[in-house]
Order: structure tokens, then C-alpha cells, then sequence
């Protein structure tokens, strides 16, 4: 684990009646300033691992990067923090209306009338149907997920997101203090690694919102399962687009939002 994703601080600790003086891990917040095309863009309040995805992700989630071969080069300098991003042919409309933004591990300042102009351009109705799962498969990748978050275990302080193939092999997991940045993580690696989406499906532990909805479509997620609720936007979305959501998957239950034909209760044949 990246030892600046962590840092022990002093606790003063109750339990059972009794106070007692320890040390905790607690994770970390890191300022993480996007540069792009020589000007400064963004900054995200993240976990500094995985910075390079993170800031893909994020290029990709806003519009700024609507094909991966635009992105000419790419560097982080761990010394002040910041990316520099060199994209080709980027809408300067998108790129001057988030001029200087600060997002910080909540989400930051609503996004709500840019995401929605660049998403009418991005997010588009899936027309595949390559994801069957059971029940059981659901409630076994959500446990995978967490089990795989070894920031969670040590802090509790994190978001995860993950990716599987159908058969539950776990492809790849991400941690971050913002939920979103988790997603971002994912979105960078299948990127930059030309992941196809076809069989796989997104395991994610925090509550479905549109721009959550949004940021897995754009992904080409047929499958986007959360341990948490879905917003009634965010289902309006997924019913139109095409994807099954599938959320409070926990203790052994879940709720299948929208298009259910993809989950079932005994074996699937696609």
C-alpha cells in the first residue's frame, strides 16, 4: 500500500466504558491539480494512488477526452501534485465552462448543467446484451469488492468500486475517499488497457446518483451492481440507457432497479 494513502494519528478511544490513548490509521486527503493543454483545469481532493487513471478517468467522465488516442501525452509530478494532460481536438465550450474547478472528496460544487450538455453528447443506449448473472453472483461480487479493499479494512474512511468478469473473477479494484474518483480509477485503467466492457460487470459501494448512473454508462457498463440505494434520476437513466442496476446488496439480499432480465435465480445462458 502507498504509504502516503495512510498516516497514523493519536486517538483517544472508548470502548466498553473505558477510555484509553492509542493510534489510528486514518486515510489521507491529497490535492491533486489536473493540467491541461498548459492550463490548469481541475482539482480533485483524492487518495493519491492510481493518479494517471484518476485523471483519464476524469478527462474522460467530463468529455474533455471522447477518444483515448487524443490523449498525446501524459506525466505526474509527485512533488507538487499535478497531471499534465496533452489532448488533441478538445471543446473548448467544456474546457472554459470548467475552468478551474475544485472538487473535493463530497463531490464539490454541483455539476449539474455541465455534466448534463457533455452527457446528451456522450452516454448512449447500449444495444448489448452480454452480462447474465444470478442472484448469489450479485451478493458474491459485492463481498469480493470489499474484500479486496485493503484501504477499507484499515481506515473505513474509503469508497470502492471493481470490476468483474461474469464468472466473478475479479478483474480490478479501486479505493478512493471520493466515491466518484473511485470510478474514475476504473474508467482510466479500462482505457488505458482497451478493456472491453462486454461481460463484465461494476461493483461499486456507494449510492447510485445520476452522475454515477452516468459515468457507468459511459464506461459501457451493461451491469452496475451498489451496496447502497439508487436515486429515482439515476433509474430514469439506467430504464432509458439500457442498464440494470441492482443495489442494497447486503446480508444476503438485493433490489433490482431496472432491467432485470439480466439477473436471475438459476443459471444463464448468453
Amino acid at each position: 500500500m502507498n504509504e502516503s494513502v495512510v498516516i497514523r494519528r493519536a486517538v483517544t478511544r472508548y470502548s466498553d466504558g473505558e477510555v484509553l490513548s492509542g493510534e489510528d490509521d486514518v486515510v489521507t486527503e491529497y490535492p491533486l491539480t489536473i493540467m491541461l493543454n498548459g492550463e490548469e483545469f481541475a482539482t480533485l481532493v483524492c487518495s493519491p494512488d492510481h493518479v494517471e487513471d484518476l485523471s483519464i478517468g476524469f478527462l474522460a467522465s467530463e468529455g474533455l477526452l471522447t477518444d483515448y488516442r487524443s490523449l498525446t501525452d501524459l506525466s505526474y509530478d509527485d512533488r507538487t501534485g499535478h497531471v499534465y494532460a496533452e489532448v488533441e481536438d478538445v471543446d473548448e465550450w467544456l474546457k472554459e465552462s470548467g475552468s478551474k474547478r475544485y472538487f473535493t472528496s463530497c463531490c464539490g460544487k454541483s455539476r449539474q448543467g455541465f455534466v448534463f450538455y457533455n452527457d446528451a453528447r456522450t452516454a448512449k443506449p447500449l444495444q448489448s446484451h452480454t452480462v447474465g448473472l444470478t442472484y448469489e453472483d450479485c451478493i458474491s461480487m459485492m463481498s469480493a469488492m470489499q474484500q479486496a479493499s485493503g484501504l477499507f479494512k484499515v481506515t473505513g474512511g474509503v469508497h470502492n468500486a471493481a470490476l468483474f468478469e461474469q464468472d466473478g473473477t475479479l478483474l480490478l479494484s479501486r479505493s478512493d475517499i471520493g466515491r466518484h474518483n473511485a470510478l474514475d480509477k476504473i474508467y482510466g485503467h479500462i482505457l488505458r488497457s482497451e478493456l472491453l466492457m462486454d461481460g463484465k460487470a461494476l461493483a461499486f459501494s456507494g449510492r447510485v446518483s445520476s452522475e454515477v448512473l452516468l459515468k457507468a454508462a459511459k464506461m459501457g457498463c451493461e451491469v452496475l451492481l451498489s451496496k447502497s440505494a439508487a436515486t429515482d434520476l439515476a433509474i430514469q437513466l439506467a430504464e432509458d440507457l439500457g442498464i440494470t442496476i441492482a443495489g442494497f446488496i447486503r446480508n444476503g439480499s438485493l433490489n433490482v432497479y431496472t432491467h432485470p432480465e439480466r439477473i436471475t435465480k438459476g443459471d444463464n445462458n448468453f
